[in-house]
């Protein structure tokens, strides 16, 4: 006979499959998990529904055994946070999912819907116990659950890329392009056979072009031996400290701490480490907006399932041409107009003067992470965009692999280009000194053509 807890835990399925052949059906709680991962990843579904906050802290509080009496005061709780969701949820499945799933869960476990409703608090795990130097490996996991470890001992060691994107936001690809691009609404930054990073940008200003990072979602996909499918999911006011199913790690496989969640700084600064990808991941809220980075090998990069779709991957490829904003040209306009923001209208406060006072206080190298903090001050006339700029680089120096390469000037960046440019003047030259000697050289006589 299953006990109670058993009865009640609800593991984290990989893939997308609700339906389907087996002895039992999955609950209204389970569907509504799958849900919220749905959810999740098209946030443009549900902007203002808070269902997930809810979710995961409920997750969180029952993740290990406890009194009958803990689980139906942390069920209480869960019905009260779902309830003040009402107004903004209502339509919504996954809210409408959770409610049928609260009632499931009280009925099996015979929970009063009158009690204490107590907010529940994560439970914390007892410290593991100390190991022996020579199990240490076997407590992380099989061998293929670490990269480095994995790849073969004659092999070159791996090369590592860097990505992030920040600010009103600009991009810095793996392949070191720096651009300044609109890209308003739901993007994918990377989609692989490991993982997938979508970001959603709102308008910093009504009426305005500027936008920022309001909302993160990254899944990472179950992996052989290592780890069980895991959700991340960051808006604004909202840095989570763990999985959506309110775990902190890989699940419950063999390798499952080669992915972690550490928070850095509540609220403000969390660091996903993905050592069976070699991969680690920075996430910020800044102001009220978020930043990404990410360090990644070279192969996990390039491991791109769809190949048809990969240019739409930002920081694979860049944002699309038509996305893309030329800061020269906005600086040189706000260097006449003595600081117009994107609108044309007073930038709060902000000339291009005191806007590059203000940057340079935390970026004195002007390379385009001082550019961008100038841009956005210009743009939007919130000061919190320079910090975001400064930590974009602190990453940078955590993050890439190259000294050498972590500051990308003006000139790096359009030099590109140039090359082009310098191409068609030497054509165009060329074209010029033929046409004189066709001018001036002598015409064939009647007898010559003879």
């Amino acid at each position: 006979m299953q006990s109670r807890r058993e009865r009640r835990e609800v593991r984290p399925r990989a893939g997308w499959m609700v339906m389907g052949k087996g002895a039992g059906g999955p609950s209204a709680l389970e569907v509504g998990k799958i849900l919220v991962v749905f959810l999740c990843l098209f946030p443009s579904v549900s902007l203002q529904c808070k269902i997930l906050k809810c979710n995961s802290e409920f997750w969180a509080s029952t993740s290990s055994s406890g009194p009958e009496e803990e689980f139906c005061t942390a069920l209480r709780a869960y019905n009260n946070c779902v309830r003040r969701t009402a107004r903004t949820c209502r339509g919504d499945l996954a809210y409408h999912s959770a409610q049928h799933g609260i009632e499931d869960l009280m009925s099996q476990n015979n929970c009063s819907k009158e009690g204490p409703t107590t907010q529940p608090r994560a439970r914390t795990p007892a410290p593991p116990p100390q190991l022996q130097p020579d199990s240490q490996e076997r407590s992380d996991g099989p061998e293929q659950c670490h990269y480095e470890r994995s790849l073969h001992r004659q092999s070159s060691p791996p090369n590592y890329t860097h990505c992030g994107f920040f600010g009103d936001p600009h991009l810095r690809t793996f392949s070191d392009d720096f651009q300044t691009c609109k890209v308003e609404g739901a993007w994918p930054l990377i989609h692989n056979k490991y993982l997938s990073v979508q970001v959603t940008n709102t308008p910093v200003v009504p009426g305005s072009s500027a936008t920022a990072t309001s909302k993160l979602t990254i899944i990472f996909k179950n992996f052989q031996e290592c780890v069980d499918q895991k959700m991340y999911h960051a808006e604004t006011d909202e840095l989570p400290a763990a999985f959506a199913d309110g775990s902190k790690n890989g699940g419950d496989r063999h390798g499952a701490n080669t992915l972690r969640i550490v928070e850095k700084v509540p609220g403000q600064q969390v660091e996903i480490h993905a050592r069976y990808i070699g991969t680690t991941i920075v996430v910020r809220q800044v102001g009220r907006y978020l930043t990404f980075a990410v360090r990644m090998p070279e192969e996990v990069v390039n491991s791109v399932e769809d190949r048809d779709n990969q240019d739409l991957y930002l920081c694979l490829h860049g944002c699309p041409a038509n996305q893309r904003i030329d800061f020269r040209t906005f600086r040189a306009r706000a260097v006449e107009g003595h600081g117009l923001s994107r609108t044309g209208s007073p930038p709060h406060g902000f000339t291009y003067k005191a806007a590059m006072a203000k940057c340079k206080e935390h970026l004195p190298v002007e390379d385009l992470y001082f550019q961008s903090c100038v841009f956005d001050l210009l743009s939007s006339g919130d000061v919190n965009f320079t910090m975001a700029a400064y930590y974009a680089f602190e990453d940078v120096k955590m993050l890439h692999s190259n000294k050498d390469k972590y500051h990308i000037y003006e000139k790096d960046a359009f030099g590109s280009n140039a090359a082009p440019r310098g191409s068609d003047v030497f054509s165009l030259v060329l074209l010029n000194f033929l046409a004189v000697l066709f001018i001036y050289s002598p015409l064939p006589t009647s007898s010559s053509l003879c």
